[in-house]
């Protein structure tokens, strides 16, 4: 015996009212779809609120453009500093550079986020495909009452800026803001543009330049000038690290093998200043 499902007509109302609620992410597969938790839809994270704990300390890395080598910076800063330290990749899923590089997976804890370790870093990376900046969820709670966090922003600064999300109002109030490029042309112009967006909410010396290429004494005829005022101001006051270019590193990207020692080297002199360095890291 055969059941037929019967069908009923759908008024306009009804389809709107639906797409709002998609729109809203009510019908969003994840995390706390039925479990009463709620659903985690667009905007859902920007309205909570989260800050840094009591003597908790954070530095913001940002890529300047696409494939500089901003996750493989925050790494190394991590790996370079002393213990307890956390990177928090705040990018999408889709988009992480992260997914390869613990060494222990420790599974997907309840606020979404995936944990993972490497050495003496826990690695905290999203596990959903994420729209915008206002759907990155709110980070697990400092364990430790001395923690340094690593940001990975993971989006383009004036995007971040612009978005009223947890995300950028701890970048507002973090304690160093990294900015890392390419030694080329397009390069040093987009960091010209980051540096002068992130002028407004920092002191210089809280910013500092990564570079990744051929040292600084070999760098192009007029490559300095390409990033303008705002990239020469960082080069004088001698706020830049050089990242030498590695080929294993170019073709494989992260994973659970060894950093290379020039790339801990170059973490660890932004990391010294601030007194977070560790005696023992990862060498070549």
């Amino acid at each position: 015996m055969s059941t037929q499902t019967s069908s009923r007509p759908v008024g306009v109302d009804e389809l709107k009212r639906a797409w709002d609620a998609v729109n809203a992410g009510e019908f969003r597969a994840g995390a706390g779809a039925g479990t009463g938790k709620g659903p985690r839809g667009r905007g859902a994270a920007a309205a909570g609120d989260w800050s840094p704990a009591a003597g908790e300390h954070t530095i913001a890395v940002f890529g300047c453009a696409g494939s500089v080598g901003a996750s493989t910076f925050a790494l190394a800063a991590g790996l370079a500093a002393a213990a307890p330290v956390r990177v928090i990749e705040c990018c999408s899923v889709t988009a992480s550079g992260l997914a390869a590089a613990s060494t222990a997976e420790l599974g997907l804890h309840p606020t979404d986020w995936r944990q993972g370790k490497r050495d003496h870093v826990l690695l905290e990376r999203a596990s959903e495909v994420l729209a915008g900046v206002d759907e990155i969820p709110l980070p697990i709670d400092a364990e430790n009452e001395t923690q340094l966090t690593i940001l990975d922003v993971g989006w383009e600064a004036g995007q971040l800026l612009a978005t009223d999300c947890w995300l950028a109002e701890a970048v507002r109030t973090a304690d160093q803001i990294v900015l890392v490029t390419t030694a080329t042309v397009p390069g040093m112009r987009r960091a010209s543009v980051a540096l002068e967006l992130l002028a407004n909410h920092w002191q210089p010396e809280q910013i500092a330049l990564a570079v990744r290429g051929p040292r600084r004494k070999k760098w192009p005829r007029g490559l300095e000038h390409a990033g303008g005022p705002a990239v020469r101001r960082v080069l004088v006051a001698d706020r830049c690290v050089e990242i030498p270019e590695d080929r294993e590193l170019a073709v494989n990207g992260l994973d659970s093998r060894p950093a290379p020692a020039p790339l801990i080297s170059a973490a660890r002199q932004l990391l010294e200043p601030a007194h977070l360095l560790t005696d023992t890291s990862e060498s070549a």
